[in-house]
């Protein structure tokens, strides 16, 4: 004999209400990523203002008295004054904050340029020609910046005096240039690496030469990562402290060591302290705010495929 298997219950179709309990669960599942952005971007926000918070604190405290910026708590009602700028600026002391200026901009600006000169072609033979054992190459490039330069000062110092160095604004760049170089290569590499190989075999093919294919192949189409890197550069130069400190005096003094003239044992100096961070922070600000749709392009570069 033959057995029947029972008959398979039957699906009813879903009715209207259950159809808009399905949408309804689909519309809010759909509005939680706009959800989750705003709290993100919230989030943010706050993030960023918090790290502001002293940034603007600085500025505020520059503008009040040495009086006003030493009470504890401080006082944010104070009245303001220009007398810490005026004291920066040399009014009352007879001290000219130009010449530190000056000196930063050289020794940056310059120290910049070299780098980009030799970590550009450093980059390409570590990229798109790559060289034998060219990862070796790439950590000794690291291995330099394993090292403190606490660690290096007092052999460099000895050098610059037996070389009659010290004091010397052209041994500061060329201290500048080999601190940001093995950085300036890493980045640069990366960079280049995302160059199109076809182009610049059809530029082999029509019969440019190295240099050629650097200035008017690599450099357009890398441009924005040069910009940051260049950027970096400069602010690593322009905030260097140590080195400018132990090898420079008063022909070479930077402006960090300038600015750290302010500092004394003796009185009030925060609100000057102050004036002459912001005056300072300025050119790397105006830098930043220059080069800002390069610096996002260079740094995001080959982030998305």
């Amino acid at each position: 004999m033959s057995t029947l298997s029972p008959a398979a219950p039957r699906k009813t179709p879903p009715g209207p209400t259950a159809l808009n309990t399905v949408s309804r669960r689909r519309g809010k599942s759909r509005m939680d990523p706009t959800r989750n952005n705003t709290a993100a971007g919230i989030a943010a926000w706050l993030l960023a203002l918090l790290f502001a918070t002293p940034v603007l604190w600085m500025i505020l405290t520059s503008f009040h008295s040495e009086t006003d910026a030493a009470t504890n708590p401080p006082s944010i009602a104070a009245d303001l004054t220009l007398d810490a700028y005026k004291e920066f600026f040399g009014a009352s002391s007879g001290i000219s904050p130009w010449p530190p200026l000056i000196n930063s901009a050289t020794a940056s600006i310059i120290s910049t340029l070299l780098v980009l000169a030799l970590a550009i072609p450093a980059a390409y033979a570590l990229s798109i020609r790559p060289v034998k054992k060219w990862t070796d190459v790439m950590f000794f490039f690291l291995s330099t910046k394993m090292m403190p330069v606490v660690a290096a000062i007092l052999p460099l110092y000895l050098f610059a005096k037996t070389a009659g160095a010290l004091d010397n604004i052209w041994f500061l760049i060329l201290m500048y240039t080999s601190m940001n170089l093995p950085i300036a290569v890493w980045m640069m590499r990366s960079f280049l690496a995302e160059v199109p190989e076809e182009m610049l075999e059809a530029a082999q093919i029509d019969g440019a030469n190295l240099l050629l294919i650097l200035r008017k192949i690599i450099a357009p189409v890398a441009m924005p990562g040069i910009a940051a890197t260049a950027l970096i550069c400069f602010i690593f130069s322009w905030n260097e402290l140590l080195l400018a400190r132990v090898l420079t005096g008063v022909v070479a003094g930077t402006a960090p060591v300038f600015l750290t003239g302010f500092v004394s044992s003796q009185g009030l100096f925060l609100a000057k302290v102050c004036a002459a961070a912001v005056i300072i922070s300025l050119p790397v600000l105006f830098a930043g705010f220059a080069a800002q749709d390069k610096l996002v392009q260079g740094l995001s570069l080959g982030a998305v495929k």
